[in-house]
């Protein structure tokens, strides 16, 4: 049985064992249920497809701060700095498995907070037709469910879910649903403070 989060609601993730939270998964999947599959290629004609791309701000306890993504291939790392790895990137939201941000739960103390957020790199700027939801996973515990069902945006990119240390024991997790027009616009709202320039893949 899964746990639906609602909009500002905030819920601690379970420490199931001394030694951390193990790896908590972040699945990002759009347009991929039965039925559904190639709707949105077949609305923009051909292959095209839209293209959701899965990312997070991270911020370390040693202050240190950046971004996990596809654009410029920062695709982190879950056995050192930033401890937190994208598995891949899903051009067009077919992957059965859609994207994955991980996250090594057993570092928590190193982590002081981790904002997650999907942007549309390619495509049309309509989230109700991307139907996309965000599940987390972690050992022995429920799955965490964030569905996007706020829709009424032309902005690009949606913060998702915020991760916050609690007493370096486990992690808060919050679901935001807020769109913004880009990662500086995201950033200057969490209150990141990061400089910002265009990228690509």
């Amino acid at each position: 049985m899964a746990i639906n989060l609602e909009k500002g609601q905030k819920v601690n993730l379970t420490k199931k064992s001394s030694a951390g939270l193990g790896e908590i998964l972040v699945n990002l999947n759009w347009n991929a249920n039965s039925g559904k599959k190639g709707f949105l290629s077949s609305l923009l004609g051909g292959n095209q497809g839209i293209d959701l791309d899965l990312g997070c701000l991270f911020e370390l306890k040693d202050g240190r701060k950046g971004a996990v993504q596809a654009l410029g291939n920062n695709f982190g790392s879950l056995q050192r700095p930033p401890f937190i790895s994208l598995d891949g990137d899903d051009r067009t939201g077919a992957a059965a498995a859609g994207e994955n941000l991980r996250i090594n739960g057993n570092q928590i103390a190193e982590i002081q907070r981790i904002l997650v957020y999907t942007f549309i790199y390619e495509g049309i700027a309509n989230w109700k037709q991307a139907d996309a939801v965000v599940t987390i996973k972690y050992p022995g515990a429920e799955d965490i469910v964030v569905n996007m069902d706020e829709y009424n945006s032309k902005d690009i990119m949606c913060g998702l879910v915020l991760f916050e240390n609690c007493n370096d024991e486990t992690f808060s997790v919050e679901k935001l649903i807020r769109f913004f027009n880009g990662h500086e616009a995201l950033d200057r709202a969490y209150g990141w403070g990061m400089n910002w320039k265009p990228g690509r893949k």
